[in-house]
């Protein structure tokens, strides 16, 4: 089965927003993607290393999750706005795994679109709009929950919809890591697939057939980090994840993620997030 056959996708809100110079906030950064069509006005969205892109009518917008990212308004602006988690079921990740551009043009279709996934969802909108109120571990619960238990007919239209508009951003991304040895691939889907184990460097030669020494500088040319920092880093990520999906202990967290040492997975956390995982849980 081909990975895209096991996509998931959970529209969590979706709004119709006019703002009037109140939509700023900072350091914002969640696990599922947003998605913004804007209507009228503008606005600027500060991203990783300084970038700053100015949202402008009829285009489309996509942040995708775990990117760090502030908002600035200051003056009349109206948007969609579309919260959509993944549901991961394998080791790939399609809106985690791609870049994206940040900016499309919106054609007719893709309007008439989000106007009718707004329709077809008339209770997915947000009761506030700072991502401190909504973007937490009950409200994400609750709209999984709400969305998962629709009729069948309305998720369906729901996902369809959804699935075009990824499209259309999807056509201009690439991969975000450049792999260019399938051996490094293999590896990576291994850790994606088994981030719940504990992962040694011998199973991982195992599988790319490499020596260490040749096996660690590959990665890292590719991946830009050492195998151990990559598979913390996505340990990591999910437990940011089930941090904000689950009413779990941090202990078990940590012990669901094969960490032993549950004061060691608090500092790693730390470490990565800048938080610990109570005041991570605790800000959200």
């Amino acid at each position: 089965m081909n990975e895209i056959d096991s996509l998931q996708l959970i529209l969590l809100n979706i709004g119709y927003a006019v703002h009037q110079a109140d939509w700023n906030y900072k350091n914002v950064k969640s696990p599922f993607a947003r998605i913004y069509l804007v209507k009228e006005g503008s606005a600027r969205l500060h991203l990783p290393n300084k970038r700053i892109q100015v949202l402008e009518p009829n285009h489309l917008y996509m942040i995708p999750p775990f990117t760090l990212h502030s908002y600035e308004c200051n003056d009349y602006f109206v948007l969609y706005y579309m919260h959509i988690y993944e549901n991961q079921t394998t080791s790939y990740c399609v809106l985690e795994d791609l870049m994206y551009p940040v900016e499309i043009s919106a054609t007719t279709i893709d309007q008439l679109l989000v106007e009718r996934l707004y329709k077809i969802n008339p209770d997915s909108a947000l009761n506030h709009y700072d991502p401190l109120k909504y973007d937490n571990t009950s409200h994400l619960i609750s709209s999984i929950n709400y969305q998962t238990h629709k009729p069948n007919y309305a998720m369906l239209e729901t996902k369809g919809i959804l699935f075009q508009l990824l499209t259309r951003f999807m056509v201009h991304s690439r991969n975000k890591y450049d792999v260019v040895d399938d051996r490094i691939l293999q590896v990576i889907r291994h850790i994606r697939k088994n981030i719940d184990k504990q992962i040694s460097i011998e199973e991982l030669l195992d599988i790319c057939c490499l020596s260490k020494d040749h096996f660690i500088r590959l990665f890292k040319k590719d991946m830009h980090v050492t195998p151990i920092q990559y598979i913390n880093q996505k340990k990591i990520e999910r437990a940011q994840l089930m941090l904000l999906t689950s009413n779990q202990s941090i202990k078990d967290i940590a012990y669901d993620l094969s960490f032993e040492n549950v004061n060691y997975f608090n500092r790693l956390f730390k470490r990565t997030t800048g938080l610990t995982p109570s005041n991570y849980r605790l800000q959200l």
